[in-house]
């Protein structure tokens, strides 16, 4: 493992820090970068994920993708895992975290929204 990976735990951790901060410092950017929307999506958020996810893309090697069909299990396992568990357990922990562990932070309303 490298130094980055090594460490990632306080590189986000800093990165937080850096982000309330400039929060605090220079409202006003932060303002002008959430009213950067289009279609109700923040185009830098978009662009940054896509900036995260695409170097996963191209670690994908196409040549590959032709025998996926014949070890299914990988396949089935994964779209079992991301559409029939993991959509479940987030609403379920949104639930219990917005209805028991922060119930009396928030409007009920904002809860139900934060939920949805």
């Amino acid at each position: 493992m490298g130094i980055f990976e090594r460490f990632l735990s306080v590189w986000v951790a800093l990165a937080i820090a850096v982000g309330v901060s400039l929060g605090l410092v220079a409202p006003g950017l932060f303002e002008f970068v959430a009213g950067l929307e289009w279609a109700r999506v923040n185009l830098v958020v978009a662009l940054l994920i896509w900036l995260m996810i695409y170097p996963m893309m191209l670690k994908v090697e196409p040549k590959c993708l032709k025998d996926v069909g014949r070890k299914p299990k990988g396949l089935a396992l994964t779209l079992v895992v991301n559409w029939l568990i993991k959509p479940f357990t987030m609403a379920a922990l949104g639930l219990f975290f917005f209805n028991v562990v922060f119930a009396g932070l928030l409007p009920v309303e904002d809860a139900q929204q934060y939920i949805a």
